[in-house]
């Protein structure tokens, strides 16, 4: 028997945002914050614990914010090794969607978008962080290249991005590494 796994609706819980003083349809008072369509949070996940990480941290951001979570899956383009593009963006946005599926509680109600874009990691999350109140990225707690923040994605995305920046790392294997 295969276990169910809770799908994302992409509905919120939360009000449709309207304009100040616009009369609900019932006689309840209308709420007073404005929730603009363009208040999002981004993160950028691969499957990492760091990035499964950064996905909680994220989510617990966007409903503190009252904002859209955009979930985005970066592809580093290869070589001719790679299977038909359109085909494994298809497959990578069905992992993507089972994997934020599996990590978020259905019980948050997040307004969710999920995104799989091409590129090199940290230009490709700069750029979809560009009207973003935040990003927030997994980073490796040691590099092999003597970065403490791990990688190269991370000075990329500190040099690049507007928004602010949280760097989460799964520190439960930290312990793991040498």
């Amino acid at each position: 028997m295969r276990p169910k796994v809770p799908h994302l609706r992409g509905r919120s819980a939360l009000p449709r945002a309207r304009p100040l003083g616009e009369a609900r349809s019932d006689s309840r008072r209308s709420s007073m914050w404005v929730m603009p369509e363009h208040r999002s949070v981004v993160v950028g996940v691969d499957g990492s614990p760091n990035s499964i990480a950064a996905l909680h941290r994220a989510a617990r951001e966007a409903l503190e914010r009252h904002a859209r979570l955009d979930v985005v899956r970066v592809l580093e383009t290869d070589g001719a090794t790679a299977p038909p593009r359109l085909v494994r963006t298809a497959r990578e946005w069905s992992r993507l969607r089972r994997l934020v599926a599996g990590s978020i509680p259905r019980a948050q109600h997040l307004n969710t978008r999920l995104r799989v874009v091409r590129g090199a990691p940290g230009e490709a999350l700069a750029r979809a962080a560009e009207h973003a109140e935040l990003l927030v990225i997994g980073a490796r707690v040691h590099s092999e290249h003597g970065n403490p923040l791990g990688g190269d994605t991370v000075p990329v995305v500190r040099e690049r991005a507007r928004c602010p920046i949280v760097i989460c790392a799964d520190h439960s294997t930290a312990s793991e590494t040498p």
